[in-house]
């Protein structure tokens, strides 16, 4: 029987950094599930329309940029394998969230946010801190972040453009698939945070959403 390689500290910061790069380079990434978007109708929009729709995506897709590096900094400081393991297939999952945002922005001749490497750092440290801690707090997070990640959600789809089913229907799978890991991530032991410390992470996404909306 073949024994399971132990990956070093430094394995694991070479295979962090490709996923970085898969994460910030445009079109790296490719999506195991097709783009909800491509079984929807195109639907002609208004340049004040197509802007506040990329606007919207844009802010999805920096979303699903901190989450990868949320969930890398979480499998990097990890103390229990399958928590490890856990963290690295949400990672996963998200990719194709990542891709389908960043492929309706493109339709939508619009750009990705310029501000994410410096959002990818800091949720990476955030992710890292929090598994370095423990790994209840390190899942309790995940559940957190993915019910602020779901508020979002639901409001960006009462506020697309009312004929933007395109946007509508990768926002309704995102919407879906969120609910799962904030669900799963509870019932794997993660942490309920009180209610300040999540008044703390609105107030954060707050600032990241009024920064990517147009940078």
């Amino acid at each position: 029987m073949t024994a399971k390689r132990q990956f070093s500290l430094f394995d694991k910061l070479i295979t962090n950094a490709d996923q970085a790069l898969r994460t910030l380079v445009p079109g790296a990434a490719t999506a195991e599930r097709a783009s909800p978007a491509q079984s929807r109708e195109y639907s002609e929009l208004s340049e004040q329309e197509r802007q506040h729709a990329a606007g919207l995506m844009r802010i999805n897709h920096t979303g699903e940029v901190c989450a990868q590096a949320l969930y890398q900094g979480q499998a990097l400081t990890a103390k229990l394998p399958e928590v490890r393991e856990a963290m690295e297939e949400a990672a996963d999952e998200e990719i194709d969230h990542l891709v389908w945002c960043e492929e309706r922005i493109k339709d939508l001749g619009s750009h990705t946010s310029r501000l994410n490497p410096a959002f990818y750092a800091l949720s990476f440290g955030i992710g890292a801190i929090a598994g370095k801690i423990s790994d209840k707090v390190s899942l309790g997070f995940v559940a957190a972040t993915e019910e602020q990640v779901c508020s979002h959600l639901s409001k960006h789809m009462t506020s697309l453009p009312t004929q933007d089913e395109k946007s509508k229907a990768v926002l309704l799978q995102m919407l879906e698939d969120e609910a799962k890991h904030a669900t799963s991530a509870i019932e794997a032991g993660g942490a309920r945070f009180p209610l300040p410390v999540k008044l703390g992470m609105t107030a954060l996404s707050k600032v990241m959403t009024k920064a990517t909306y147009r940078v």
